[in-house]
């Protein structure tokens, strides 16, 4: 069987819709994702086959990604200056899936079509596990991230992280594909395929039922601890940056102090409570920090985790997000920064360290400092911030927690990294009312389930706006608030210190396919140069 052009366009769109469709919060329907990828493998056949130029395949997975991107993440657009980042994850995020797509198309046509479709396996969750250590880094809409409204039928993410999931996702793909190329271009009847059909639906049916007698006889580890979580419902356009900030914090305030009991071990506050940037060195200087910290020595033994926008002070570049004091010799660097104030103690500060593309970050700017001029302005500091060194956890009441801001909470490496270190609980604090009241802040609190599975420890979520939470260490959201209202509740979360698999070693998969995936590109050029002067 030959496409025509129409025909191969058409299957490519429906990749695309299939894969948005399948996603979390823009149709949810995530059965589909078994399905989703095989009209655009049809279509890279297609054109294997009938020899057509390789940049066709470059097209069409081009298509099928930008629409994916575009479905999915549409709401980026709604924020101020959402422009630039929509740029970065519809176009360009778009166009990086595509050239990993082509590579695959590579493999196959000059190594050979089983390694090429061997090769597909590892170059994308290579794909997907460098897309958390590079600096474009954007794991949003990493497809094992479909499963985040359904936590029951991947338990196993325990060992595997998401990455097993989008291994997963590919193998049935690719098992499909195989049935339906069989009877499209080799003329087979569908009874043939029988044996193919059986392992599709077992490859499905296995792992789903495995993980659902995982979740049905998980039995949680008690140690229980009392927490108050907030939701001020500041409006981060009209109000976070031109309002009183005291009476920003008492939303707050108010409502924790309603709940406070003697059992409370920690209040949690949303990100960037404290609006107005202050030095670190000098917190005492802060009129908020003072505020809170009076308030908290009134609370007993009861700590506020929250989150400040902070500065420090160095007399040299300490790194390439410092910026020069004018008329001094001196540097300052900023930070979206977590804060841990207690009774009577110093407070601990905790910076954000996986930030956003176009507001917290700008790409490759420390080899091209004049990219920074190309920063989003959202509210508070714009361009690119500080950043700790390494994860870190931090300690109240007997108890220790993974302190995660915003966008962090989609690196599951790194949760697990502070898991490994001692965190009991993961404490989540967020401002979600960027979007408006679009797909984009429950995808945000879905994808958070992910972390509870792979740890096994609770996730608590303290969102300004958008879904603040309470989940249990098998993913089940128990207690949750809605989007933009004011609210605040209370309630008991179970400490663990056990290390799941995944929180021990980590990505696995993921370290070891980008290995691998190296090693097929180096075959693939290799065979190409071999053949040189063919037309690619």
């Amino acid at each position: 069987m030959k496409f025509s052009r129409l025909q191969r366009y058409l299957l490519s769109i429906l990749s695309g819709l299939l894969m948005t469709i399948s996603f979390p919060h823009t149709g949810s329907i995530f059965p589909l994702v078994f399905l989703a990828w095989v009209p655009l493998l049809l279509v890279e056949h297609n054109i294997y086959r009938e020899k057509y130029r390789s940049s066709k395949v470059l097209i069409h997975a081009y298509l099928t990604f930008f629409i994916y991107n575009l479905g999915t993440t549409y709401w980026i657009y709604y924020s101020i200056g959402g422009e630039g980042g929509a740029i970065l994850a519809y176009f360009l995020n778009g166009f990086i899936m595509a050239l990993v797509f082509l590579l695959f198309h590579f493999t196959k046509k000059f190594v050979g079509q089983k390694e090429g479709y061997i090769g597909i396996l590892f170059f994308w969750v290579g794909l997907e596990y460098i897309h958390y250590h590079w600096e474009l880094s954007w794991p949003w809409i990493n497809i094992g991230n479909t499963f985040a409204i359904v936590p029951e039928i991947v338990q196993w993410y325990a060992y595997t992280g998401i990455l097993g999931g989008t291994l997963w996702i590919l193998l049935v793909n690719l098992l499909v594909f195989k049935i339906a190329s069989n009877i499209l271009f080799k003329k087979e009847s569908f009874k043939v395929q029988t044996p193919l059909v059986y392992l599709s639906i077992a490859l499905i049916v296995i792992p789903s039922l495995l993980s659902f007698w995982s979740y049905s006889v998980y039995e949680e580890t008690e140690n229980p601890i009392e927490v108050v979580v907030t939701q001020p419902n500041v409006d981060p356009y009209n109000e976070k940056f031109n309002s009183e900030l005291k009476q920003q914090l008492d939303k707050s305030i108010i409502k924790a102090n309603e709940l406070i009991t003697p059992n409370t071990a920690v209040v949690l506050g949303p990100e960037t409570a404290i609006a107005q940037g202050f030095d670190e060195a000098k917190y005492q200087e802060s009129e908020a920090m003072n505020y809170l910290q009076e308030t908290v020595d009134g609370w007993g033994n009861t700590a506020l985790f929250t989150g400040a926008s902070t500065y420090k002070v160095f007399d040299y570049k300490n790194s390439p997000a410092a910026r020069g004091i004018p008329g001094t010799e001196f540097f300052y660097e900023s930070y979206n920064t977590s804060v841990l104030i207690s009774n009577n103690k110093p407070p601990s500060f905790v910076h954000k360290s996986e930030l956003v593309l176009g507001v917290e970050k700008i790409p490759f700017s420390k080899w091209f400092p004049f990219l920074e001029k190309l920063s989003i302005q959202n509210g508070g500091t714009s361009g690119t911030l500080g950043v700790e060194k390494e994860p870190r956890v931090l300690n109240t009441n007997g108890f220790s927690f993974a302190p995660i801001i915003c966008y962090e909470s989609l690196y599951g490496g790194m949760v697990a990294e502070q898991c490994r270190k001692g965190a009991e609980v993961i404490f989540i604090i967020t401002n979600d009312g960027w979007w408006e009241n679009t797909a984009g802040h429950m995808q945000h609190a879905s994808i958070a389930r992910l972390r509870a599975v792979e740890t096994g420890r609770y996730v608590v979520r303290s969102a300004n706006t958008g879904i603040s939470c309470v989940i249990n260490q098998r993913g089940d959201i128990i207690k949750a608030t809605e989007y933009w209202v004011q609210d605040a509740f209370r309630e008991t979360v179970q400490l663990n210190g056990e290390p799941t698999f995944y929180v021990t070693y980590g990505d696995v998969i993921g370290r070891s396919f980008a290995f691998v995936s190296l090693l097929l590109i180096t075959l693939t050029l290799v065979k190409y140069l071999r053949r040189f002067g063919t037309s690619v």
